[in-house]
């Protein structure tokens, strides 16, 4: 592809790369994360940065804003720069009763229920990179679990019938990037999954988490996501 047009390395990229939406999540688990972290990308609001992870090896750290179309760009992107491992930390919606805010899921699937990973070419269903599943799942114990989610273009989405077609589906939450994520892996050849916490309870109401909650569980996202790397 060309030369890049979105993000302007300022920075030397590493080979792995966590993907939040929010950059204001990325600065926090910079900080939380690197040694010296150095600012990869400013440009388009899109903050990222590289440093050195607790295994003594670079790591970056790219927000991807909101929604698949956006996130295809920074994917694409960064994988024509050379990134090779690709893991989401992100945010959900719970769609079952059972999950709780503040919990930690991993993503063995997402339902293509948005129009980027349709329009890359995606079926009913993509799936994650199962040996990055299988560090996420051993890196966070009994604190994850692992899901089917759905991914979507709307946030704020009116259509309740929806909701109970995912959850007929097999997902257990429902989120908006994710399924872009793993289409462009399976075009480029990359290797991605997602870690994400509970922020809204949907169903039978919406609730929203607190925000020392969701810092408390962004550093601990952050620190399974970082282990799983290291780990694979």
């Amino acid at each position: 592809m060309p030369d890049p047009i979105h993000l302007q390395p300022t920075a030397p990229l590493a080979e792995r790369v966590l993907l939040p939406g929010d950059p204001g999540r990325a600065l926090l688990l910079a900080q939380t994360l690197l040694d010296e972290p150095k600012m990869f990308n400013h440009n388009r609001g899109l903050w990222g940065y590289t440093g050195v992870a607790a295994d003594g090896e670079r790591l970056t750290i790219q927000s991807t804003g909101m929604g698949g179309p956006s996130a295809a760009i920074v994917v694409e992107e960064l994988a024509s720069l050379g990134a090779r491992v690709l893991l989401r930390v992100g945010t959900c919606g719970a769609l079952d009763e059972s999950l709780a805010l503040g919990e930690l899921l991993v993503v063995t699937e997402a339902l293509s229920t948005d129009g980027t990973s349709r329009a890359l070419g995606a079926g009913e269903r993509v799936s994650a990179a199962r040996e990055l599943v299988d560090a996420l799942l051993a890196a966070g114990g009994d604190r994850v679990r692992a899901v089917t989610v759905a991914s979507t273009d709307l946030f704020y989405d009116g259509a309740g019938d929806r909701e109970k077609r995912w959850r007929a589906a097999g997902a257990l939450a429902v989120e908006m990037e994710s399924a872009t994520l793993f289409a462009v892996a399976a075009r480029r050849g990359l290797t991605a999954a997602a870690l994400l916490i509970v922020t809204d309870l949907v169903v039978p109401r919406r609730v929203r988490i607190d925000l020392e909650q969701l810092r408390a569980c962004e550093r601990q996202m952050g620190e399974v996501a970082a282990r799983a790397l290291s780990a694979s």
